[in-house]
């Protein structure tokens, strides 16, 4: 029996204990959704994960896409042929899902479509801090925001039911505390799934040419209007009565942090929840506004409910102060919490908020370390080795998104910069016209696939010259281990899609293939690579150490490593320029914490240990 197996029984009635995450997948199921698609990025990435487990018995077809934007393209394939669909992905996804989204918000679909993004407020696994809903207002998007994994799940009701009703693709949003966060969760009655569907054409609704796009772009303001007027009377949007004379508009999280500020102060509170937040219900927030002489918005990151509410207040003349981002109560960055709620509420009751007594600016910083026995580091230590070799000084590390992003600190420094998915290759590329300086660009194999191939095509066609290392850990490792197209699971339908076949039917003719854990075999392919102009492409192909560690624990085949005090000359390369967390100093002497080695052996071999004093301890578990 699969652990996930309660979320896809057919009957209602039961409650199970579950992440956000999780009843989402379980919504997915009673609403009888019958294609997912993905590309995996955290706060979404249990979703994918879930659903990779039930997706068979549930019925539901499930895609790991190349990308987010092949995931919209795919799942809007699946709308307009009568399937239900849901994409998901973390809110930097929606930036690649974007082109076909803005194109689908005015085809509009046929059978419900919804569109989830995973906000990451405060940045916890993420390069920025977006607000997704102003995709919303861009595209013409209607979004539903849950607040707990309760409404996670009932919510997608509303947004399957509204997307179908006005022929619309429907913006869910979360946020990392919404995803991750676990409560009690009352299962209802599992609808039929339907998985096979019929595309029917029709030319003057699915072909976005501008003759086309004219009028539908008038159609789509006309649903959005419906929707507004919808919002006013729409479960989703309902008051909490109290006798404060302040009223509090929020939505999300935000009115959790509400409840237990409730609950904490004894407060009575005026609350105008939405979960409809595009487009803002007018005529339920104008009459809110007038019944209170002050308002506060509280919403995470943007102002974007606020000023909405600001222009309805001028629009309808009503005579309210407006308190949020805008007036400075709120910050317009983080995630907000209950301390931060806390702060700018009761001010505005007359309360005198209590002492802040936390410590959290007296806590060292701990950034996050590559994992004892991961492969990046051998390879960003012999990247190191092999410049000081050429005498190379001045060399530009193009890095990407993923566990190697860690290379950026000490002692490997490996990352002078990082954008986004695939910009250590678009980045190497400009680099190589206007500068004389080697560059070296990092990205994983998950990210090639996702959007490494274009900008090496690039390359090629123009003639730049880097050197790209493509760091092959045979997973997607930073989001919880997902497949992706450079791996096989027959099992689950997924073809291996070699990379050296890619790189090559590109046109690259310096290609490479090395074992990351041989630190001379790296070593010298890098050398080589930085004596050679042009494109030259190194695979450096190592299994993610948290796999491999799974194995050979379980197997029992798990070598363990010490160090031979009698040989061990103190000269710090293994604990300073190697840097595995599972090496340390006690009482001036190297040791290897043997619950941490991962038992790669990389630390023994020469480059690393020039006295040898490493070796594999005689009995093995």
């Amino acid at each position: 029996m699969n652990l996930f197996d309660p979320l896809i029984e057919k009957n209602g009635g039961n409650k199970l204990f579950l992440l956000g995450n999780e009843a989402i997948v379980r919504g997915l199921i009673e609403e009888g959704v019958g294609y997912a698609s993905t590309y995996p990025g955290t706060p979404s990435s249990e979703i994918g994960d879930v659903l990779y487990q039930v997706h068979e018995k549930a019925g539901i077809k499930f895609e790991f896409s190349v990308n987010e934007k092949v995931a919209v393209e795919s799942a809007f394939a699946a709308a307009i042929s009568g399937v239900r669909s849901f994409v998901f992905m973390k809110h930097v996804g929606m930036n690649v899902a974007s082109d076909p989204m803005m194109s689908i918000a005015y085809t509009g679909t046929r059978a419900g479509m919804v569109i989830m993004t995973a906000d990451d407020p405060s940045m916890f696994s993420s390069q920025n801090e977006q607000d997704n809903r102003n995709y919303a207002r861009l595209a013409h998007l209607p979004v539903v925001e849950p607040s707990n994994p309760q409404e996670c799940k009932d919510f997608l009701k509303y947004a399957f039911e509204l997307s179908e009703k006005y022929s619309i693709p429907v913006i869910f949003r979360t946020t990392t505390r919404v995803s991750h966060q676990r409560g009690m969760v009352l299962l209802s009655q599992a609808a039929d799934i339907k998985n096979r569907g019929y595309f029917q054409s029709n030319k003057k609704q699915f072909n976005a040419l501008p003759v086309n796009s004219r009028r539908l772009k008038v159609e789509l303001l006309k649903k959005m209007e419906l929707i507004e007027k919808e919002g006013d009377s729409s479960p989703l949007n309902y008051e909490i009565e109290g006798d404060s004379s302040l009223g509090i508009i929020t939505s999300g999280i935000s009115y959790t942090y509400l409840q237990d500020l409730k609950s904490d102060y004894n407060l009575s509170l005026n609350i105008l929840k939405l979960s409809l937040t595009n487009p803002i219900p007018v005529e339920k927030v104008a009459e809110f506004l007038r019944r209170h002489k002050e308002t506060i918005v509280v919403e995470e990151l943007d102002p974007v409910m606020e000023n909405d509410i600001i222009r309805i207040a001028q629009e309808n003349r009503i005579e309210t102060t407006i308190h949020g981002k805008n007036t400075g109560e709120l910050p317009a960055y983080y995630e907000l919490n209950e301390d931060v709620i806390v702060s700018a509420i009761l001010p505005l009751l007359d309360i005198t908020p209590p002492e802040d007594k936390s410590f959290k600016d007296t806590l060292p910083q701990r950034p996050p370390v590559l994992c004892p026995g991961c492969p990046h580091r051998s390879v960003y230590y012999s990247v190191k080795r092999a410049l000081k070799l050429s005498n190379i000084k001045d060399a530009i590390f193009s890095s990407d998104i993923g566990c190697y992003s860690l290379g950026i600190y000490e002692p490997y420094e490996t990352s002078d910069l990082i954008l986004s998915m695939g910009s250590s290759e678009g980045l190497a590329n400009g680099f190589s016209k206007v500068t004389d300086q080697p560059v070296i660009a990092f990205i994983g194999d998950s990210t090639f696939f996702h959007s490494g191939i274009p900008p090496l095509i690039n390359a090629i066609h123009n003639g730049n010259s880097y050197k790209l290392i493509i760091l092959d850990n045979s997973t997607t490792a930073m989001t919880g281990h997902q497949p992706n197209p450079g791996i096989a699971d027959p099992v689950n339908g997924f073809n291996e899609v070699n990379i050296e076949e890619v790189v090559k039917s590109i046109g690259v003719k310096d290609l490479v293939t090395v074992n990351s854990f041989d630190v001379g075999q790296v070593l010298r392919s890098v050398t080589g690579a930085l004596k050679r102009k042009g494109v030259s492409v190194i695979v450096a192909r190592g299994e993610c150490a948290i796999l491999s560690d799974r194995r050979a624990k379980k197997n029992g085949t798990l070598k363990l490593y010490e160090v031979d005090q009698t040989k061990c000359s103190k000269c710090m390369n293994c604990v300073e320029n190697f840097s595995c967390p599972a090496l340390y100093v006690n009482e001036g002497e190297i040791t290897i914490n043997t619950t941490l080695c991962d038992g790669c052996g990389v630390c023994a071999e020469i480059y690393v240990c020039p006295y040898q004093a490493i070796k594999v301890v005689n009995h093995e578990i």
